[in-house]
């Protein structure tokens, strides 16, 4: 018997002699458990007064009405933190806030991040140690750090101001969210990946993920040097995209799969035309010929929703070497297998799947949603 089902080895069924019964008795049922107990929680920052929240947000009120926006907004950050300095700290002694120079800061900070940054989360975006930041209403928040999930104080005012900031980070790639499309994903400007969901999909209140985006781009040899594949099986990888195999990656959510494919990217070569196909672009692909296309939402009316199946086979027209498709995830993986097939060798997508043999199993359903008979 295979010694990974060594420990499922059947017990000696032999009858023992047989004895008298005694009556059974009842005893409370213990249901062992291997769980360990709850870690304590972490410390979170101390949350600001309500009067330092509402009298940053009359002074923010006070700055929009009493400055020329435009004209500050294009000085040197320095410049411009200096000039809203000074407006913080009069209206602080006219608001009669009694704060001292570092709080004095921190609210010049949280007015200048409100202004031209995005609020309370300008300081986790520039955390290093921070990986994702989960949002589940406006009281609440927990960060990635090193693998770990934390909580963290987040000073949102209330919903609207939560709301606020959403719209600040999808208006300015282009998209939106409000009711009647309640949920929307999004590259950020710095190319971290964000989704959310306001009401009524937030039952309580809007719900946020972002994945920041990592500047550090890991070569097959770093994932050599932390040991998430072997040299061999790097050596395999690199020589098997070299040679132009069509390559899907699969693994659950946040195990790697983008970061392995970026890192096999570098095997391609130099002189070939690649194609990415992404819903929020996220690959740095390291080759000087990429054309990256990004999917897009139907605008209010409900028209000009372009999806990956629309730009794959728009991409089969514009004399690929090879089609990148970050996530392969619906009825794209059939035109996705027709352009592997069709001249486009060498071709690599992504896939949410556990084992290599889930993943076939997942492309058979997602060609079965296209109603092509798999038999």
């Amino acid at each position: 018997m295979n010694s990974r089902f060594s420990m499922l080895q059947k017990r000696d069924a032999t009858p023992e002699s047989r004895q008298e019964q005694a009556p059974i008795q009842h005893r409370p049922v213990v249901i062992p458990t291997t769980r360990k107990p709850a870690p304590p929680k972490p410390e979170v920052g101390p949350a600001k007064p309500t009067k330092v929240l509402d009298a940053r947000m009359r002074i923010h009120r006070m700055l929009i009405e009493e400055i020329n926006l435009v004209a500050l907004e294009r000085l040197p950050r320095d410049e411009m933190r200096r000039q809203v300095h000074d407006f913080v700290s009069e209206k602080a002694r006219g608001e009669r806030l009694a704060v001292n120079v570092a709080e004095l800061d921190a609210l010049v900070d949280d007015i200048v991040d409100e202004m031209v940054g995005l609020g309370p989360l300008e300081p986790l975006l520039k955390d290093p140690t921070i990986n994702d930041i989960l949002i589940n209403g406006h009281r609440s928040c927990f960060v990635e750090r090193h693998g770990k999930l934390e909580q963290v104080h987040i000073p949102f005012k209330d919903e609207a101001h939560l709301i606020r900031i959403i719209n600040k980070i999808v208006a300015a790639v282009g998209r939106r969210v409000d009711e009647s499309q309640p949920m929307v994903d999004a590259r950020m400007l710095d190319g971290s990946r964000f989704n959310a969901a306001i009401r009524p999909v937030g039952v309580d209140g809007p719900l946020v993920s972002i994945r920041k985006f990592s500047k550090n781009k890991l070569g097959l040899h770093k994932l050599v040097e932390f040991g998430a594949v072997t040299q061999n099986m790097a050596e395999v990888l690199a020589a098997a995209v070299h040679a132009r195999k069509t390559t899907i990656i699969s693994g659950g959510t946040g195990t790697g799969k983008t970061t392995m494919l970026n890192a096999l990217s570098a095997f391609i070569p130099e002189d070939e035309r690649l194609i990415t196909i992404e819903d929020a672009a996220e690959l740095q692909l390291q080759q000087p010929h990429v054309a990256r296309m990004e999917t897009r939402p139907a605008n209010i009316e409900g028209h000009g929703e372009l999806k990956q199946r629309d730009l794959v086979k728009n991409a089969l027209r514009m004399r690929p070497d090879r089609v990148i498709l970050g996530e392969c995830r619906g009825e794209e993986a059939f035109d996705m297998l027709q352009a592997m097939n069709t001249g486009h060798e060498g071709s690599m997508a992504t896939i949410h799947a556990n084992t290599p043999r889930d993943a076939i199993s997942r492309l058979e359903q997602m060609l079965g949603m296209t109603g092509m008979p798999m038999t």
